[in-house]
């Protein structure tokens, strides 16, 4: 397994992969899906020998203060063997030099979540109240924010 940083995102191959997690929220639309993957501020990949994609983690951060982890996918064919490790592992040492290196993921009562907890726990990962910190989001629709027009 390689990991590098990429640039260029093959539609086909990047559906596949947020499909095989099931994030249909991203795979609706997959040009929309590129798009975001290229106004990242970085996406790594970890591919096997032969170049087929298994994972990939992307970043949204000013590379100064803050590293915000927007997306970890690792194909669940390839999970257990280490990969999602290795793309926290080598995102945090990218951007050890920030203040804060931050991430959201289900809330644990979810089985997803739990196993997802348990792994960033592993890698010395905080919850936010733990950090005495707090997060906040928008409601996903807003009928108040809608644009109107004169």
């Amino acid at each position: 397994m390689f990991i590098t940083e990429e640039g260029v995102f093959d539609p086909d191959e990047m559906l596949s992969l947020y499909a095989s997690v099931g994030w249909e929220g991203y795979t609706a639309d997959v040009d929309k899906l590129c798009r975001g993957l290229r106004n990242s501020h970085l996406v790594i990949t970890a591919r096997d020998g032969s170049g087929t994609l298994l994972a990939l983690a992307r970043t949204i951060s000013d590379d100064e203060h803050i590293c915000y982890v927007q997306d970890v996918v690792v194909n669940p064919a390839h999970h257990r063997q280490g990969i999602g490790r290795a793309l926290i592992e080598h995102l945090m040492r990218r951007y050890s030099h920030c203040r804060f290196f931050l991430l959201s993921t289900d809330h644990e009562s979810s089985p997803e979540g739990r196993r997802n907890h348990a792994f960033y726990r592993s890698l010395g990962f905080l919850s936010y109240e733990e950090k005495q910190m707090a997060g906040f989001g928008l409601p996903r629709h807003r009928p108040d924010l809608r644009e109107t027009t004169p």
